[in-house]
C-alpha cells in the first residue's frame, strides 16, 4: 500500500513541475527566457538526465537481487521439507505423529504467510506455533536402536535448518531499498520535468505527453518498491513450491 502512495506522489509532483513551469514561463521577465537562460536550464536538466538513470538501474537492479534471492531461498526451503518428510517416512511409524505436525504447518503456511512485520504489532502465527509442535514431536521420539538414534539426530540437524531458512526468508520481506534515495529520485525526475516545461509549447498534445510521461514513470518507481517487497503487493513470490512440498508429503 505504501508503495501506491509514493507512486502517486511521483505522478504528482511530475506533472505538477511541468504544468507548473509552463504556466510561469509566459510571466517571467526577458532576462529569464533569453536563448542563453535555456542553454544553461537543459544543461543542468541534462545532468540530472544521467544520474537519474544511472540511479533508477541501480534500484531496478537491486530489487531485482532481492526478488530472485528471496525467490532462490522459497524453492530451497521447500526442497528441504521435502526431505525432512522423506527421511521422517524412512524412520518409521514413531515419526508419524511429527508427519502430521508437518503437514498441519505447511497447510497454514499456505494459507497465511507470515512476514516480519507481523512480529513488530506482537500478532503471532499459528503456522510458527504448529512449527514448534515440530521439534516437541521430535524431542518425544525415543530411538529403539544406534541406527535410529542416527537418523534422529538427522532428523533435528534438517529442523533446526528448516528454521533458520523459514527466518532467513522472513527478514528478506522487509525490502532493502532506502526511503532517501526514493527521495532523492523523485526529486531529481521534479527538476527534469520542470526543465521540459519551460519553454514547452502550451497546448493539449504537449500536456498529454507530459501526464502520460508522468504516469509511466510513477508506474515504474511502483514496481521497482513492489518487486522490493516480494510478499506483498503485485509482483509476489508464488506459492507453488510450497504447494508442490505440500503435494508430495500426501502422495
Amino acid at each position: 500500500m505504501e508503495s501506491i502512495w509514493i507512486a502517486v506522489a511521483v505522478f504528482i509532483c511530475l506533472l505538477a513541475a511541468a504544468l507548473l513551469m509552463m504556466h510561469l514561463y509566459p510571466k517571467l521577465s526577458a532576462r529569464h527566457r533569453d536563448d542563453e537562460t535555456n542553454t544553461v536550464v537543459r544543461l543542468v536538466a541534462n545532468i540530472f538526465v544521467v544520474m537519474t538513470s544511472l540511479v533508477f538501474g541501480l534500484l531496478i537492479n537491486s530489487a531485482k537481487n532481492t526478488y530472485e534471492g528471496v525467490d532462490a531461498n522459497y524453492h530451497a526451503y521447500a526442497t528441504s521439507l521435502i526431505i525432512f518428510d522423506r527421511t521422517l517416512k524412512t524412520y518409521g511409524a514413531d515419526a508419524l505423529g511429527t508427519r502430521e505436525h508437518l503437514l498441519v504447518y505447511l497447510k497454514h503456511a499456505i494459507d497465511t504467510p507470515y512476514t516480519g512485520d507481523q512480529a513488530l504489532q506482537h500478532q503471532k502465527s499459528a503456522a510458527v506455533q504448529y512449527l514448534d509442535s515440530i521439534g516437541g514431536a521430535l524431542a518425544a521420539i525415543s530411538p529403539p536402536d544406534r541406527f535410529h538414534e542416527t537418523m534422529l539426530s538427522d532428523l533435528r540437524q534438517q529442523y533446526h535448518s528448516i528454521i533458520e531458512q523459514r527466518w532467513r526468508i522472513v527478514e528478506q520481506s522487509e525490502g532493502a531499498i532506502p526511503g532517501l534515495l526514493i527521495g532523492m529520485l523523485v526529486a531529481w525526475m521534479t527538476l527534469i520535468f520542470a526543465s521540459f516545461g519551460y519553454r514547452a509549447p502550451r497546448n493539449s498534445m504537449v500536456v498529454g505527453m507530459f501526464t502520460v510521461s508522468a504516469l509511466l514513470l510513477a508506474a515504474s518507481v511502483f514496481l521497482v518498491l513492489d518487486m522490493d517487497m516480494p510478499f506483498s503487493g503485485v509482483i509476489q513470490i508464488s506459492d507453488l513450491p510450497l504447494e508442490r512440498a505440500l503435494a508430495e508429503m500426501q502422495l
